[in-house]
């Protein structure tokens, strides 16, 4: 039944908007939320140091990457301080044990309203360029940076600031 859910099938990129009536804000570039660099965890990084992290830099969530650039997930601060308190995790298990591995991502090409239908169901969504990278050989490949995370505060704020068109 996700075939016939034009909103499934805009925000996982096999339908473009057909909605009628788009608000003023629709066709914008994600780009233009002008978001700050995200904090990003390694997978090797304890509980502990992340609820220490997140705690003094003042995130409520990061992305988790490996260093090959692969993005694992997110982490939350609450998710991963009821983990430890509710016994499911330690203080001293890698991230990795109450990362979230599904999520959202988007890319800075597509649009806020692509970007509202993944908020509609997601509490955030991970921003993301793709970016060509050579080897020493010559051979090159596509590499996915992570650029932001985007929530739908950032979104409203966005709106409620900007000017109609």
């Amino acid at each position: 039944s996700k075939f016939v859910n034009d909103k499934w099938m805009i925000k996982n990129g096999f339908l473009n908007d057909v909605q009628e009536h788009k608000p003023w804000w629709w066709n914008i570039k994600v780009q233009k939320l002008n978001l700050s660099a995200p904090l990003i965890l390694l997978p090797e990084v304890s509980c502990q140091k992340a609820i220490e992290i997140l705690q003094e830099k003042g995130y409520d969530q990061a992305p988790v990457v490996a260093e090959s650039g692969l993005i694992l997930g997110m982490v939350t601060l609450s998710n991963t301080l009821s983990s430890v308190l509710a016994g499911n995790a330690e203080f001293s298990d890698p991230v990795t044990k109450v990362t979230y591995d599904q999520f959202s991502k988007i890319g800075l090409e597509d649009s806020l309203g692509k970007l509202s239908c993944i908020l509609e169901h997601d509490h955030f969504a991970i921003v993301v360029h793709e970016q060509m990278q050579f080897n020493g050989n010559g051979s090159s490949f596509m590499k996915q940076m992570v650029f932001g995370v985007v929530t739908a505060m950032d979104l409203l704020t966005f709106v409620s600031r900007s000017d109609k068109k």
